[in-house]
């Protein structure tokens, strides 16, 4: 018996929205990438009567946007470190980049959320920053087999928290 759940795939500056019939919350998680299932009961009646696409999770086709999230959960599903992270009350990352900040160092809750980041560069100067300091965090995907291997200790990621400078 499949329920309707809220979807959203938060993409930072906008979310795009579904309502998707699915035997439960993790059968969606377990389909498509880059997704939360929302539970709070004020954002799910917020949307009740938005007219939203209502998605069968079985069905062949899917709307724009959400099609591309399935192949990209299709493909992550059976590589290594699939899901490797899900499920944890907080998780942390050592996450390099091309560009300035050199390197991300992020403490993530539950829903793939950063709770605090250490931002390195390349000359060594570190700042640290909270929620309050961004205007977007979008969840990261903690299903995503690639992010297994930028996984650090907590001891590491409280050095560099202690060591780092406050973002001015």
């Amino acid at each position: 018996m499949n329920e309707r759940f809220l979807v959203v795939h938060d993409y930072g500056m906008g979310g795009l929205w579904w309502w998707i019939h699915a035997r439960s919350a993790q059968q969606i998680i377990d389909t498509f990438a880059e997704v939360e299932v929302v539970e709070d009961p004020e954002i799910v009646a917020q949307f009740a009567d938005d007219n939203l696409d209502e998605v069968d999770i079985d069905a062949p086709a899917m709307p724009p946007g959400l099609d591309g999230l399935r192949e990209q959960r299709t493909a992550q599903r059976g590589r290594p470190g699939y899901g490797a992270l899900a499920g944890r009350e907080l998780v942390y990352l050592r996450r390099p980049w091309d560009d300035e900040p050199h390197i991300y160092l992020e403490e993530l809750g539950p829903d793939g959320r950063r709770r605090r980041q250490v931002e390195v560069y390349r000359d060594g100067t570190a700042t640290r920053s909270t929620p309050d300091d961004w205007p977007l965090n979008p969840p990261i995907d903690l299903h995503d087999p690639d992010l297994a291997q930028w996984e650090i200790s907590a001891d590491e990621f409280e050095r560099a928290w202690q060591q780092a400078r406050t973002e001015s």
